[in-house]
């Protein structure tokens, strides 16, 4: 009997009991977009949150996605993706630096964020601001979730880790997968953790 498979994400997939881990506010600060040269995307709700403005106010300027997932969001409101950064967002400095300096960057954010490779790249002279679009908070759904035993639990962000434990336990018979680095820092220590390839 195959064990039963849980994805704590916003995102949701047919081979597993989705449990949407967060609940999105949507915050609209005041951006002038002319003053960017590109766009940093790290999430599908970033480019929702985009949504509340103009299209032609920004649309024309690329994106570094961090994701294809976020890249594929962006491009399906008409948006061009500049570049894609493996799923990491420590990724995004390289390729932030692999730029002339002189290159206006507009990191479009949720309120709390893993990364700080904005904070780096400022630090070695780089032009990035920030602006909050989005704010997350534990959903109900992963508050009240019934967690089976003998499961395979799949988070795809350190505040999915966070919000689990804020009502649950791992047990030792769950195996804990992350989809990368950031994420399995979240998990406590003495739980084996195994990283997703992709």
């Amino acid at each position: 009997m195959s064990k039963p498979i849980y994805l704590f994400s916003t995102s949701s997939h047919p081979d597993a009991i989705s449990i949407n881990s967060l609940s999105i506010e949507f915050l609209k600060p005041n951006i002038d977009f002319s003053n960017y040269d590109y766009l940093i995307i790290t999430s599908k709700q970033t480019t929702i949150a985009l949504k509340q403005y103009d299209l032609k106010e920004y649309i024309y300027k690329k994106a570094l996605c961090v994701s294809s997932q976020s890249a594929l969001s962006f491009e399906q409101i008409g948006g061009k993706v500049l570049a894609i950064g493996g799923g990491y967002g420590d990724n995004l400095e390289k390729i932030i630096k692999s730029y002339p300096k002189e290159c206006r960057w507009l990191y479009l954010r949720a309120k709390e964020v893993a990364s700080d490779f904005v904070k780096r790249c400022q630090e070695s002279g780089y032009d990035v601001d920030e602006k909050v679009v989005y704010e997350s908070r534990c959903s109900k759904d992963i508050l009240n979730a019934k967690i089976d035993k003998n499961s395979i639990l799949i988070f795809t962000s350190p505040s999915s880790v966070r919000c689990f434990l804020e009502n649950h336990n791992f047990d030792k018979s769950h195996k804990v997968i992350v989809i990368g680095k950031t994420t399995a820092k979240a998990i406590p220590k003495e739980i084996v953790t195994y990283i997703s390839d992709e």
